[in-house]
């Protein structure tokens, strides 16, 4: 039986979309430690996010950060070499994103250009971005600490969203959609970072199943590239209308409801 490997969205997801908590997802959480299945957080959060919730999670496993921008592998992790950009802080890291500085200069350029207003992260106050998600203080200075990325708010969202999409391709870059925000991205995205970790799990243990389980627009390129695709529902019972996948599973619940009896669905995959 091949070796499943999980990988994971966190807002909306594993995470409750208003606390921020995983405790609904703990039955399915501790099955899958028992089992000794490698839990991939892949987000739109930043490494020092994520970092904190490896720690509650007691989670050892490589993660990818700002929608497929960063692949870090703790040293060590993988028995076979394989090749990275750079080590940092006790991880292997394969950078696959744009760097920050130029993605907030696009945004202002495209602002400029057509007039619309856009509000960037870095344009952003500590408290604004704490209102806006409803984390700390603490969290939201977290989530500013960005290297591959740049989420923003669009005035007049309806009227103006297709236009600043096209502005962005225009200019090489990409767009996604998280649960609260737009993301302005390089070349990367969730799915190109699944892949290469898919291939250094290969090596790892030869054959293996893939789960790829999110929520929103930014999870779709993950959804692509694994085996078994799984959509959550949003806060109010509904699933991204955006997401449209003939092998797509559909959760039975929302946020970290959804996840656990989802993977609970799996359990059998696991032995």
């Amino acid at each position: 039986m091949p070796k499943v490997v999980i990988f994971s969205d966190l807002d909306g997801t594993l995470l409750d979309h208003n606390t921020y908590s995983f405790q609904a997802a703990s039955d399915a959480l501790e099955l899958i430690k028992s089992k000794k299945v490698p839990l991939v957080l892949c987000t739109s959060k930043t490494r020092n996010e994520i970092e904190l919730y490896r720690k509650l999670l007691d989670n050892k496993c490589p993660f990818i950060s700002e929608n497929g921008g960063g692949i870090f592998v703790p040293t060590g992790y993988f028995s076979k070499e394989f090749k990275y950009d750079k080590e940092i802080d006790g991880y292997k890291v394969i950078e696959l994103g744009t760097r920050r500085e130029a993605l907030s200069a696009a945004l202002k350029s495209i602002s400029k250009e057509t007039g619309i207003q856009i509000k960037g992260f870095s344009d952003m106050r500590v408290k604004e971005i704490a209102e806006l998600t409803g984390l700390d203080d603490d969290m939201s200075k977290l989530a500013m600490e960005r290297d591959y990325s740049e989420p923003f708010l669009i005035n007049k969202e309806g009227k103006y969203s297709a236009t600043i999409e096209e502005k962005i391709n225009l200019k090489g870059y990409t767009h996604t959609r998280g649960g609260r925000f737009h993301h302005i991205l390089g070349g990367n995205d969730k799915g190109k970072a699944v892949k290469i970790l898919t291939d250094l799990y290969k090596l790892e243990f030869g054959s293996i199943e893939t789960v790829g389980i999110g929520d929103s627009l930014n999870d779709l390129p993950m959804f692509d590239a694994v085996d078994i695709p799984i959509i959550v529902q949003k806060p109010n019972g509904e699933y991204d209308p955006k997401i449209k996948l003939p092998k797509l599973t559909y959760a039975d619940g929302a946020g970290p409801l959804g996840w656990s009896s989802s993977i609970l669905k799996l359990s059998t995959n696991f032995d």
